[in-house]
């Protein structure tokens, strides 16, 4: 029995890269995308939860799920936040397929503290593994795609970001994870209008989904009911990925999408609030007037995660 989901499969011919996908959304991306007739590179290397090395292969159970499916996979080992990784992941895609269309950026883990007791270690490995590591598999993908364009080639590529509503608002006990979610929603838009021109869009997406991440900040909220429709299921996030991953998305670039659930929202992010000029320098005194008045007019924000 095939693989594929439909007549016709929205994603066929096209080969599509996910990191972390050993687990989690990023296992139902490429489920998802090889169910759409995608030929998919599966990456992981396979670590715990705080990102030190696992015991096992969860990239090769998942790239011989899909084969077992009928699709078409291949699983990548290497670590893609250094640039041997993440230079071999393209190329395993290149070496493999002949091809590379989409790049979905989902790796991650948690090393969670307070600000106060966060070591530096625990900052520099949740920023490594999550912007690094978005960074890098970029910047490869991105330099095959140029050199495709430039040769008369220009794809249609698509790159998929995973930031966070921790880094659109911040969420309690995660600055470092904060910091390099909201650190990828501006390479999205950075990435988005550098590599058009190469015929590459690129979007990031804010899920919220059951994973081991979740799982543990958000134990009660993450539960899966015993009937009816799991809304925390990762798979509810897939389709918006494939659909973004897809050709069908042309015309949609440099835009971050929170989305759970059944809901897809488009995040409109920094915006322009009450605003005064007085053409003139001010006293400090006059700048906290000026403050006290722009506030009383600007919208509340809203809360941080896990702030009461």
């Amino acid at each position: 029995m095939s693989v594929t989901s439909s007549a016709h499969p929205l994603c066929e011919g096209r080969v599509v890269v996910v990191t972390g996908a050993g687990r989690g959304l990023g296992r139902a991306h490429a489920l998802a995308y090889a169910a759409e007739g995608a030929r998919v590179v599966v990456n992981d290397l396979g670590v715990g939860l705080d990102g030190t090395p696992g015991p096992d292969s969860p990239a090769a159970r998942v790239a011989e799920e899909i084969r077992a499916r009928g699709g078409e996979a291949v699983a990548h080992g290497g670590d893609i936040a250094t640039t041997d990784g993440a230079a071999s992941l393209v190329r395993t895609a290149l070496d493999t397929y002949g091809r590379l269309d989409t790049l979905v950026n989902n790796a991650g883990f948690l090393r969670d503290r307070m600000l106060v007791n966060l070591d530096e270690e625990d900052w520099d490995a949740v920023l490594r593994v999550h912007l690094k590591g978005h960074f890098l598999p970029l910047k490869h993908a991105a330099g095959h795609w140029r050199a495709e364009a430039k040769a008369g080639r220009t794809p249609t590529a698509r790159i998929i970001n995973t930031s966070s509503g921790a880094g659109l608002l911040g969420s309690l006990g995660q600055g470092n994870y904060s910091a390099a979610k909201a650190g990828i929603v501006g390479l999205t838009l950075v990435a988005a209008a550098e590599l058009a021109r190469y015929g590459v869009q690129v979007n990031a997406i804010a899920p919220a989904a059951r994973t081991r991440m979740t799982e543990t900040v958000f134990a009660e909220t993450m539960t899966a009911p015993g009937t009816g429709f799991d809304a925390m299921a990762p798979e509810n996030v897939s389709p918006l990925v494939v659909w973004l991953g897809s050709a069908a998305s042309d015309g949609v670039t440099g835009r971050v999408f929170e989305t759970e659930a059944g809901r897809i929202t488009v995040m409109e992010g920094w915006s322009p609030g009450p605003t005064e000029d007085k053409g003139a320098r001010r006293t400090p005194g006059e700048a906290g007037e000026t403050v006290r008045k722009l506030l009383a007019e600007a919208e509340r924000p809203r809360p941080v995660y896990g702030a009461s």
